[in-house]
């Protein structure tokens, strides 16, 4: 059995010789069907792929190739027709929706496999091709990956907003990239200070080192020196030579989040090293140089961790040479649209399914929640969802119910206003226009329409309130 029997047509193949195998190298993958379609065979030169179909690779043997994608029929598979006609199909191009609802583009050359003068299969040699936005096969799982060489997921592109505040720091963290001052980041929990911190790490003339990071509320007291200087064999116990993460770091960018937690005595430790630029194992006798940034992170507000003795006064003045203080999601309810949207691009790229719709109703309620686990709460919101769709639409039943019952109010009138009918009224105006903007995804004629005023009196509004 072959591509081509002995009894085929010596003439026709005298006529055609082998030029048109000899392309055959540029193709990537090989799938052979017996005569009903039945998958027989297959070999994918990237299992990527095949998670791109939305199927597990034991699943390929024994299925029909029209139940590999989700719009491949009898009359437009290109196997089935070769299966058909006997003919062969060569550098044929198609575009096919994969059950996961991604459109996927192949170039592909499909031969019969004759037997006793009958076609008793047919194999096919297929390539995929992406266009720019589907490029995320390895993206999806791997995301700048190039950057992952240096222990980092996020960069800056990865901070998503429309908020002014929240585009003034991206600013800010362009600037301080380029510089090695050490940052102090404060944020409530789920605001994103790591995202941050690898930010500038990513932008700073270290990307190309470590990037250490360690959450110092999870540090023992007891191994804290063996964990951030190393250790020396033979200095204590069972002891071994080990690589602290100031040496880690070395050349790179070390992210101390939660640096509050630390014990005070332990800071005095922290300070003394980030100072001299110098650390020493324990048990060792010479100190190493160390080349690093820090940047640390507090989501209690360090001026008030100093007053209440939690955070010594001298190591919150070294590491707040530059502060950057995060808002919390309910300050930049402008920003639900996007990041739901952008959350629902990740799931439905890392999920067997594609939700294409949510439901005004769920963005309401998005906007009027307090969200107290900010960001991180939001996308964990969103992941819940996918657990509980039944459809191709997030509905309220999809969404937690302190969510789809929460009563609050989301216009809150600051303590500085309320004894000012002016400035209340002001407040209330500014709090309204921020809620449908980011009910309508930032498109300011809908806003406006919704509102009952024209878009010019909103654009005046907006730079009244500086919210653009």
């Amino acid at each position: 059995m072959g591509i081509i029997d002995t009894d085929y047509d010596k003439k026709e193949l005298n006529g055609i010789g082998f030029e048109r195998f000899k392309t055959l190298a540029d193709y990537d993958n090989i799938v052979i069907v017996d005569k009903q379609g039945i998958v027989i065979f297959y070999d994918f030169a990237d299992l990527n792929q095949i998670k791109l179909l939305s199927i597990n690779p034991e699943e390929m043997v024994g299925s029909k190739i029209t139940s590999v994608w989700a719009d491949l029929t009898d009359e437009n598979s290109t196997l089935m027709t070769v299966l058909r006609t006997g003919k062969e199909i060569l550098n044929n191009k198609q575009v096919h929706k994969t059950k996961g609802g991604r459109i996927v583009y192949t170039l592909n050359s499909v031969f019969p496999i004759y037997g006793n003068g009958e076609v008793l299969g047919a194999v096919e040699f297929n390539r995929f091709y992406f266009r720019k936005e589907d490029i995320n096969l390895i993206q999806n799982y791997s995301p700048h990956r190039i950057f992952r060489k240096n222990n980092t997921i996020y960069t800056i592109e990865n901070i998503i907003s429309n908020n002014q505040e929240m585009i003034k720091i991206k600013e800010q963290i362009k600037r301080i990239s380029k510089t090695d001052s050490y940052v102090l980041i404060y944020g409530a929990t789920g605001t994103g200070k790591e995202m941050v911190a690898q930010s500038i790490h990513n932008l700073s003339d270290r990307y190309n080192k470590q990037y250490v990071s360690i959450n110092c509320g999870a540090i023992p007291a007891t191994i804290f020196e063996s964990l951030m200087f190393g250790t020396v064999k033979g200095s204590f116990t069972g002891s071994d030579n080990t690589v602290g993460l100031f040496e880690e770091a070395n050349g790179g960018t070390l992210f101390l989040d939660e640096i509050n937690s630390l014990d005070i005595s332990l800071q005095s430790k922290l300070l003394k090293a980030i100072e001299e630029k110098m650390i020493r194992k324990i048990g060792g006798n010479k100190y190493i140089p160390i080349d690093i940034r820090v940047i640390a992170a507090t989501n209690e507000d360090p001026e008030k961790l100093v007053q209440e003795g939690r955070l010594r006064e001298d190591l919150f003045y070294r590491l707040g040479v530059v502060q950057i203080d995060l808002p919390p999601l309910k300050e930049r309810k402008e920003d639900i649209y996007l990041l739901v949207k952008n959350f629902i691009d990740f799931y439905n790229r890392k999920m067997n399914f594609t939700i294409t719709d949510i439901q005004q109703e769920v963005l309401d309620r998005f906007i009027e929640y307090d969200w107290p686990g900010n960001i991180r709460e939001l996308k964990n919101v969103i992941e819940y969802a996918y657990n509980n769709v039944t459809s191709s639409e997030i509905t309220l039943n999809d969404i937690p119910k302190r969510i789809r019952n929460y009563m609050g109010s989301d216009i809150r009138i600051p303590e500085k206003t309320k004894n000012n009918l002016n400035d209340m009224v002001e407040e209330y105006e500014k709090q309204l226009i921020i809620k449908e903007l980011a009910r309508t995804g930032n498109k300011k004629a809908q806003a406006a329409k919704n509102l009952g005023i024209s878009k010019q009196l909103l654009n005046f509004k907006l730079k009244k309130y500086k919210l653009e």
